[in-house]
């Protein structure tokens, strides 16, 4: 699964770090998440970053086998 995070980020004209202080999750988490490292991540996390990128968890990401 690729995350569409930094697409969706760039698109509202926010930096990581704007993200990060709205969302009140880590940059490096954020950074993590954008460039497909593996971490394991709570609900909760994915839920603070959809809210701000006004969107939903499952649009955060998607299957590049699709």
């Amino acid at each position: 699964m690729k995350s569409m995070i930094r697409e969706l980020r760039e698109a509202k004209g926010m930096t990581q770090e704007e993200l990060a202080a709205q969302s009140k999750i880590s940059r490096t988490t954020i950074s993590f998440l954008e460039n497909n490292v593996e971490k394991d991540t709570l609900a909760g996390t994915l839920f603070a970053i959809a809210a701000v990128l006004d969107t939903t968890i499952d649009k955060l990401f998607f299957d590049e086998n699709d």
